[in-house]
């Protein structure tokens, strides 16, 4: 198992491939394993580095609470771990919120953005209904819990812990005031699915408001939109970043 100490955790990680860097943060009731489609499908043009955050995964709680600051520090600290001085960054739910956050307070780690299911406060969520969360109607803790439950370092008995921190974060932050995304100068793509816990309107205020923003919204998916729709969101995804890169994408 493969793991560098960044800002005082022992975080997991995995690097595939070769070419331009990209940066997978995963969201947050998850581990990089959701969004293994796309690790597999960039690996093949870029060098795709795939963290995952503390209380996520293969990497142990941090005590304290969490917060989306934290969650940046972490994931700077990370990169100038492996050192990584700026990478494409592809972010979903809580990975796309750093990745929001980053283009706009550390513009100069971030050559791209890839935002999926990204909210700008607690307000732009629709809510935790089986329309929206995965198409099972299973409760959506239930996921977090199996991820944490089968590759945590910590044990099963520390997912309640851990989703009551992220249930406090996600209803208190973020707040990032929609004025600002004018800083934003970075190419950014802004996705969701046409039946995301994200608001439709708060996802095309984001797009509308970035100068280079652009929006994709994937028909027939929910919160759930990679997992779900992984060849469709994998191809725009990947036209994206290669359209900046200059390099060409895959057939």
């Amino acid at each position: 198992m493969s793991t560098v100490h960044a800002n005082g955790a022992e975080t997991y990680h995995e690097i595939h491939g070769d070419g331009e860097p990209v940066l997978l943060l995963h969201g947050g009731f998850c581990s990089l394993e959701v969004m293994r489609p796309q690790l597999n499908s960039l690996s093949r043009r870029f060098r795709v580095h795939a963290p995952e955050r503390p209380g996520h995964g293969r990497t142990a709680d941090a005590e304290g609470p969490m917060s989306y600051a934290k969650n940046v520090a972490d994931t700077l600290a990370y990169m100038d771990e492996v050192g990584l001085r700026d990478a494409h960054v592809v972010g979903f739910s809580d990975g796309a919120i750093i990745g929001l956050l980053m283009a706009l307070d550390h513009p100069d780690r971030i050559r791209s953005l890839v935002a999926v299911s990204v909210n700008l406060h607690p307000s732009g969520f629709v809510g935790e209904n089986s329309d929206n969360w995965p198409g099972d109607n299973s409760d959506p803790a239930d996921h977090y819990r199996e991820h944490h439950a089968r590759l945590s370092p910590d044990g099963p008995d520390r997912a309640q812990t851990v989703l009551d921190k992220l249930q406090h974060l996600w209803t208190t932050e973020p707040d990032i005031d929609p004025a600002r995304l004018a800083e934003v100068r970075i190419p950014a793509l802004i996705m969701a699915g046409d039946r995301d816990v994200i608001r439709a309107d708060h996802t095309r205020t984001i797009a509308t408001s970035l100068p280079r923003g652009q929006m994709c919204i994937v028909p027939g998916a929910g919160h759930d939109v990679l997992e779900t729709r992984p060849e469709l969101a994998n191809m725009v995804i990947e036209q994206f970043i290669s359209d900046i890169s200059g390099t060409r994408a895959a057939d």
